[in-house]
């Protein structure tokens, strides 16, 4: 067990670590690519990497990325199998491994390599290998924080080390508020988190109960999928099974599998979603050919029970398994979605039950009463105002982005909504998102539980005026929707 289970630093230290993380990934590159043809031998390589004193060797041919040697695999798979090593190297090399271009975010890699527990990450420019991002090279550089904290959740053995691990998130989200992070890379950070514990306990579930029968992707939905989670909630998930699925042969497995996975997430903090919406429900753990029946129904029939879970379900992405399986179902469903004005409405409709709170004269109105009189509900008032029109606008123009910041910006470049707005709206969600954040992280400070109900007393006269024009933005684009789609329903 690790004696060190804190998330060291000053908010200054996180802040740093912040900066690494942002960095692309061109910039964390110390060598050239140690390559060789992936007809050279185990010894070869083995040699090679001893020369170079490399842990990795990328497979190269004719110019493209084949495959990934490292050190582990010389370990696992030659000396611990007796392998002869005049074999070619390919025969234990990973084949076609994930990779990221060398223009993305350092935080990406973590994401990447906590998602799929590997530690080396190639990276690649106009299709080429130009070198490999490892584990070793962010904990080096910054050993606290998120980078930290997911090395520590591959090593716990068991639920009950990973729910000691999991006690520190929201020291992290306030070292997060105090750096003055930005909602999108917080959110980011936070999730690759969830995402991290989750592939755990999908690990641990594998070691008790021995591989999966058939193949599966383990699905996150809502902000989980979204990766703009700003601390622990309620768990939105679901499994997507390959068409083989037999439920009287594989049911059992499954059955146990889903649930060790959920309610282990429920002793870590993400408690069982109060809704069911979760891979342990029977409901939500379909083969691919059943979930495209409930996408094309709730399409078709957009009834308000639909329109409810079309809410959760359009926003999902494959946290482990096989991806393929969510991607093939997703292009069907934006196929479906793709300039489809009847059903369009109807998410326009729903998406206007949450506004932004301003009154008369444009002035933000607050709760008159209860427990929360004299605040605002910055989640459903102002983050899921925006979280709809992205969403709107990513099916209306059948776009596959799943992260609100994305589809705003892909939707600007379809012609979804003018670039300009969509850069409001993204300005707009990062200054509530900001709020939201520094709120939540005063609440886990002072051990309350942390909520989304902020004092308008509590804000300065500047924050005030921002709230108030980012709210401004996401009204006037609610109305343009309106305009485009209210007459249809």
């Amino acid at each position: 067990m690790p004696r060190n289970l804190d998330i060291p630093g000053s908010p200054a230290a996180v802040a740093t670590g912040l900066n690494l993380l942002a960095t692309p990934l061109r910039d964390l590159l110390q060598r050239p690519p140690v390559i060789a043809p992936p007809q050279a031998s185990i010894r070869e390589v083995a040699t090679l990497m001893r020369q170079e004193r490399a842990s990795s060797v990328m497979l190269v041919e004719q110019g493209l990325l084949f495959g990934l040697v490292t050190d582990r695999d010389l370990r696992n798979r030659v000396l611990a199998e007796g392998l002869d090593p005049q074999r070619p190297v390919a025969d234990i090399a990973t084949l076609a491994p994930l990779t990221l271009d060398d223009s993305r975010p350092a935080y990406e890699a973590l994401s990447l390599m906590a998602r799929h527990n590997i530690h080396h990450v190639p990276v690649m420019a106009d299709g080429r290998a130009v070198g490999i991002v490892t584990a070793s090279d962010l904990n080096e550089r910054h050993g606290t924080s998120p980078v930290h904290l997911a090395g520590e959740i591959y090593r716990q053995p068991d639920v009950d080390g990973l729910v000691r691990v999991t006690q520190r998130v929201p020291l992290l989200q306030r070292h997060l508020a105090a750096a003055g992070a930005g909602t999108e890379s917080a959110g980011r950070i936070i999730t690759s988190i969830t995402d991290a514990v989750t592939v755990r306990l999908i690990q641990l579930a594998g070691a008790r109960l021995g591989p999966a029968p058939v193949d599966y992707a383990w699905v996150a939905a809502g902000s989980q999928a979204r990766q703009e989670q700003t601390a622990r909630s309620d768990q939105d998930n679901c499994l997507v099974l390959d068409d083989r699925y037999d439920e009287a042969e594989h049911g059992e497995w499954f059955r146990a599998f889903t649930t060790f996975v959920c309610d282990g997430l429920d002793a870590c903090g993400y408690i069982h979603c109060p809704g069911e919406i979760m891979a342990m429900t029977d409901r939500w753990r379909q083969p691919v050919r059943r979930w495209a029946q409930y996408f094309q129904q709730w399409i078709d029939t957009p009834d308000p029970m639909a329109l409810m879970l079309t809410s959760v379900f359009f926003d999902l992405r494959a946290v482990h398994g096989q991806a393929g399986l969510l991607d093939a179902l997703r292009a069907g469903v934006l196929e479906r979605t793709r300039g489809n004005s009847l059903f369009l409405a109807y998410m326009v409709g729903n998406a206007l039950k949450h506004r932004p709170p301003l009154g008369l004269f444009g002035r933000i109105t607050t709760q008159r009463e209860g427990e929360y009189a004299g605040r605002v509900d910055l989640k459903h008032a102002g983050v899921v105002p925006v979280v709809d029109l992205a969403r709107i606008y990513a099916l209306a123009a059948g776009l596959p982005e799943v992260n609100t910041h994305d589809r705003l910006q892909a939707a600007g470049g379809a012609g979804e909504v003018s670039p300009e707005a969509a850069r409001d709206l993204r300005d707009a969600l990062d200054f509530i998102g900001r709020i939201r954040l520094a709120h939540q992280a005063r609440q886990a400070a002072a051990g309350e539980q942390p909520d989304n109900h902020v004092a308008l007393a509590s804000l300065s006269n500047l924050e005030r005026s921002q709230l108030r024009d980012a709210f401004r933005v996401v009204q006037q684009l609610q109305a343009v929707l309106v305009q485009r789609y209210g007459r249809r329903i």
